[in-house]
């Protein structure tokens, strides 16, 4: 589930098709995304493989507030007292995380999109849509974040209201969230595409937000669902705008 350094000092960890990251400075780390309730076993062990501890987290960044990204977030914050960071837009999200605006219907999927069904059974078997809401979080700017790894937030609304990148530049590297994905959790499609409208709640906007991604130039782009990507921020973005909404 682990896989190291997919960019310069980022770890993905993969559970149930949602990918998460660990980025390493020094002997600190930053935790990217807190995959499902079930994924703080694979914390854990990626902690161990790596040769790290809990107490070596010094931040949890969310890239945005949708269930399948909160996973062990608030047992992260309580038990270890690491803080938890997310774009001010987000942050009712990250209180009921099942109350999220979409611009389709979950049931039209669900009922048509059987390559996606696997995916639907991998999160029901780890309890996605059940995650513990955080009871506390702190508020991301725009900017460089000074925590391990001091990425650059990238404002990309549109997935969700307050989704945003994370741009390593040092590394070149780009940890995108759902802001673009190379598979769809809603179809089961596969390459640079938007996340469907079950789960983005305005996608002319998210459209128009990957300008934040491809204005980067990294060559990698990290994803939360789907293959990293190493082709280029431009290139990426380029395929997923002509893929369009889905």
């Amino acid at each position: 589930m682990l896989t190291k350094n997919v960019a310069d000092g980022i770890h993905c960890v993969e559970d149930a098709s949602v990918n998460w990251f660990l980025v390493e400075e020094d002997e600190r780390l930053t935790v990217v995304d807190a995959g499902l309730p079930t994924s703080w076993r694979s914390l854990l062990s990626a902690l161990d493989e790596l040769g790290r501890r809990p107490e070596d987290i010094e931040a949890l960044v969310l890239t945005h507030g949708h269930f399948d990204h909160l996973g062990f977030a608030e047992r992260l914050r309580f038990e270890v007292g690491v803080p938890v960071y997310v774009h001010e837009n987000d942050v009712p999200l990250t209180r009921h995380p099942r109350q999220y605006g979409r611009d389709r219907p979950l049931w039209w999927y669900l009922l048509t999109q059987i390559k996606a069904l696997p995916i639907a059974v991998g999160f029901l078997a780890r309890r996605a849509w059940w995650p513990q809401p955080i009871k506390k979080v702190h508020r991301m700017p725009e900017g460089v974040l000074d925590v391990p790894g001091r990425p650059r937030v990238l404002f990309t609304p549109g997935h969700t209201l307050g989704q945003c990148a994370l741009h390593f530049p040092e590394r070149d590297a780009v940890i995108a969230g759902d802001a673009v994905v190379t598979l769809n959790p809603y179809r089961g499609t596969r390459g640079p595409q938007l996340v469907s409208g079950a789960a983005t709640v305005d996608p002319e906007r998210a459209l128009r937000s990957l300008d934040a991604i491809a204005d980067t130039k990294a060559t990698t782009v990290l994803v939360g669902h789907g293959e990293a990507w190493t082709g280029g921020a431009g290139r990426l973005v380029e395929l997923a705008r002509r893929r369009g909404p889905s």
